[in-house]
């Protein structure tokens, strides 16, 4: 799916006459004027996969965060925003094919890394819930309860019930289960699989934080069906190679000057990671075919 085909930011010529026009010359940065324009990245024309590739300081990430700003998608983290954001943002233009619909979200590793320290304190908070249970079912298990008024019924129904039932059963019955313990890798591609459900466009910055090489590999598989089937269009800023080899994927090498379309095989890091395998070719034999 298509939501948006082309963004415009802006060039060279259009930063340096912002900077000619600030009554004043005091600031250190104007953030995030010539980020992009250094490398040349003047126009992005969209695929229903978008991939940006670059190291770090090459602009992907604000390039995200221009986007998302611009065309006004949801978000959780805060991000590096300066005094001249909306200046910059203003200067932008964008053109879609269809409407971006409403749950359309710029996701960040800040928010995966939110969402596994949430699950980590949920489970905490049932842990001591879970101790002071097993303190209670011993002192009603064992401890004189005595009806003295209506006001004690309650009590009295849970110390029967501690009565009835082993400490585990007691305990069980009265708080919920802790949320499966998941690695920080499981974690994180759980928030992807169920942030990402429904049609919209998705901007992920870096999602293979965390994520080993076989989760990257699901990931990627899960976004190709979820673009292919489900409604969804995504740009993607990431290093990873397997998410750099999705299918159909747009590339933009942002650290070329200029920044430039290419196949994922083509990026110096690729051609880098091939060469240091096929060097290492004979190690990954069975001994029985060396």
């Amino acid at each position: 799916m298509l939501y948006l085909s082309r963004f415009v930011f802006p060039d060279w010529d259009d930063d340096y006459q912002f900077r000619l026009d600030l009554k004043r010359t005091c600031y250190n940065s104007i953030y995030p004027f010539f980020v992009l324009s250094e490398r040349g990245l003047t126009e992005l024309n969209f695929a229903p996969v978008t991939v940006l590739y670059g190291g770090n300081g090459s602009g992907k990430t604000t390039a995200l965060n221009v986007i998302a700003e611009a065309l006004s998608l949801s978000r959780n983290a805060p991000y590096n925003r300066s005094d001249f954001f909306s200046d910059y943002v203003g200067l932008c233009s964008f053109s879609l094919s269809a409407t971006i619909p409403e749950q359309s979200a710029i996701v960040t590793s800040d928010d995966v890394f939110e969402y596994m320290l949430n699950v980590r304190s949920l489970s905490d908070d049932i842990d001591r819930e879970r101790q002071e249970l097993l303190g209670e079912w011993v002192r009603r298990k064992y401890g004189h309860m005595q009806m003295r008024s209506l006001d004690d019924y309650d009590a009295l129904k849970d110390t029967l019930d501690a009565r009835r039932k082993t400490q585990s059963a007691y305990v069980c019955s009265r708080i919920p289960k802790n949320p499966r313990e998941q690695s920080n890798g499981e974690s994180a591609f759980f928030y992807f699989t169920s942030r990402l459900q429904e049609p919209g466009l998705y901007l992920l910055d870096e999602p293979e934080n965390s994520l080993s090489a076989v989760r990257q590999i699901e990931l990627r598989d899960f976004l190709e069906n979820a673009a292919r089937f489900f409604g969804c269009q995504f740009v993607i800023a990431t290093h990873s190679p397997f998410l750099l080899s999705m299918r159909g994927a747009k590339v933009y090498d942002l650290d070329a000057a200029p920044a430039a379309v290419k196949r994922w095989t083509q990026l110096p890091d690729i051609r880098a990671a091939h060469e240091f395998f096929e060097a290492h070719r004979d190690e990954f034999r069975s001994p029985d075919k060396k």
